[in-house]
């Protein structure tokens, strides 16, 4: 499929996005990359991509909590992408006004951006927003129901989506991916650590509890099936992305100790461990709509994807220095 459309990508110089970009750009879209305005004038992963995809990108600098640079921004585009959020859960407890001014305030400035040029929102969203659900695989329709500052963060950001859709008819679309790991990904996400821990040789392997269960899709599949949305005409509906089956934590790191082919003893680390109401104990996903709607499924098994990001951090060893302190 290939279509030059003007798409603006938020959140651009991170883990999904990043490759998010790659994607679109190979599938023949004007990409308008939005990197957070840093003194380094660092584009974050952007700034690996290879020369011919990089040669074919908009790189701007802003932030979504500025309206007036927003609106200067989506001018011109078709679609807008916004993958711009604070993610870390952790911080989120300590933090979470900044998490509303990100995640919730910058959704509803790029929401009205999009509204005043009459551009589609596709709005990346996150599973954690219900919780631990009340039945499994989750569906879209189950109810949403927040146990962390940034799952409320992300929650409120999703419930002003929809009601721009029923107040002004607008162009928007909620994709909601389930755990997405692979290269590129932060040393804090549960995959890279559990792997650089053991390929830098650890004496313990430091992680928070292991029995939750969660539903991982490769950043591939992912981004495949944002690119599908881009390309689509659906509108007012939310997707999931997830492969409809869940690994407990425990289960995922006696798999990346095979993969490495070496044991670890675990030990369960207080400051990784969630406050007892706010985790979350199964995310399962139901991905029938995103076949249904965008055509798509998961293609990567989790051993492949395992494998592809173990090999990424071993050729990455920088992007996990210090990593032993790393709490948030």
């Amino acid at each position: 499929m290939t279509s030059e459309r003007s798409i603006f990508v938020t959140g651009a110089e991170g883990f999904i996005g990043s490759h998010l970009v790659e994607a679109l750009v190979e599938s023949g879209s004007k990409v308008k990359a939005l990197c957070q305005y840093n003194s380094f004038g660092s584009s974050g992963w952007l700034s690996h991509l290879s020369t011919d995809i990089s040669s074919r990108i908009e790189i701007v600098f802003g932030d979504i909590r500025d309206i007036e640079q927003m609106r200067q921004y989506v001018q011109g585009c078709e679609i807008i992408v916004n993958l711009a959020a604070l993610i870390a859960i952790p911080y989120s407890y300590i933090a979470p006004r900044s998490y509303v001014e990100v995640n919730t305030l910058g959704t509803i400035n790029l929401l009205e951006a999009a509204r005043l040029y009459k551009a589609k929102l596709i709005h990346i969203s996150t599973s954690e927003v219900y919780g631990t659900p009340l039945v499994t695989p989750i569906t879209e329709g189950h109810a949403i129901n927040p146990q962390s500052p940034y799952a409320a963060s992300k929650s409120a950001a999703d419930h002003f989506v929809m009601s721009y859709y029923d107040s002004y008819s607008m162009n928007s679309l909620i994709v909601r991916p389930f755990n997405t790991y692979g290269p590129r990904q932060s040393p804090r996400a549960v995959i890279p650590t559990i792997l650089s821990q053991i390929i830098f040789g650890a004496e313990k392997l430091k992680v928070g509890s292991t029995s939750p269960l969660r539903d991982f899709t490769f950043v591939t599949d992912t981004t495949r099936a944002i690119v599908e949305a881009v390309h689509s005409n659906i509108s007012g509906e939310v997707i999931h992305l997830g492969t409809g089956k869940a690994i407990s934590v425990g289960e995922l790191i006696e798999t990346c100790q095979d993969i490495c082919g070496t044991s670890i003893e675990i030990e369960e680390e207080q400051s990784r461990v969630r406050p007892i109401n706010s985790e979350v104990q199964i995310l399962l996903s139901d991905p029938k709509k995103a076949k249904e709607l965008l055509g798509w499924e998961a293609k990567v098994d989790l051993r492949s994807g395992l494998e592809q990001t173990k090999k990424w951090i071993e050729a990455n060893p920088e992007s996990f220095q210090g990593l032993q302190k790393y709490r948030l």
